[in-house]
């Protein structure tokens, strides 16, 4: 196994090509493009599974050494794993709390946006893929706007891709908020991955042309 890709990367990669996560084909794009894979986090809706990416974004986040005192997930996509992140970092003897928050105010019971814990301290957020970074920057809003300190974003791919300039979306995200963006997998990890499997040898010539006309 090639020295850039960690074990837990090339595992998760696997994984979410069986549970058919992530397909190859032709695929639009939000941003119009054409593009060989698409990867839809969504599909991982049944508890192994979930259990499963949890223990990959726990696996992540460790690596990454980023220091955070709960985490925050972004609706809708990010409740879920907010939920199966923290119950695999518990697992492994971290733990952390968590929150969420709702697209609309509740007017009775506790009231507001954010469910869980309170926002308060080193704020990790997780969420599925950055594609414009809308979502990571209403996230960080909410958690400057409760006076707690946002310390990162953790993904499952980075499509390494330009966005409307010459830096991808997550390159953007970590210029524009100053915190790191944390992977379990990039574009050029999947290029690799492709290398050893002769059954997807088929597609990668699609991939590669891709992130030479797309990628940064």
């Amino acid at each position: 196994m090639p020295a850039e890709q960690t074990d837990f990367t090339e595992q998760f990669i696997d994984f979410a090509i069986k549970k058919q996560v992530l397909r190859f084909g032709e695929f639009k794009t939000k941003a119009g493009r054409m593009s060989p894979y698409f990867f839809n986090a969504g599909l991982f809706n049944d508890g192994e599974s979930l259990m499963k990416l949890g223990e990959f974004y726990a696996a992540a986040i460790i690596k990454s050494d980023v220091k955070f005192d709960m985490l925050f997930g972004p609706a809708y996509k990010g409740i879920t794993l907010a939920a199966t992140i923290s119950i695999a970092l518990a697992r492994l003897g971290h733990n952390f709390p968590y929150a969420y928050n709702r697209k609309e105010a509740k007017d009775h019971g506790e009231g507001g946006t954010i469910v869980g814990a309170p926002l308060q301290g080193r704020v990790l957020i997780v969420d599925d893929v950055i594609s414009a970074g809308t979502s990571v920057r209403e996230s960080v809003d909410m958690i400057k706007a409760a006076k707690a300190i946002p310390a990162g974003v953790a993904i499952a791919i980075d499509r390494q891709e330009r966005g409307l300039g010459d830096l991808s979306a997550v390159q953007e995200v970590e210029k524009d908020s100053g915190i790191p963006v944390i992977k379990i997998a990039t574009l050029a990890d999947l290029i690799t991955f492709l290398d050893d499997r002769a059954d997807l040898a088929a597609f990668k010539p699609a991939v590669q042309a891709y992130r030479k006309t797309y990628g940064v």
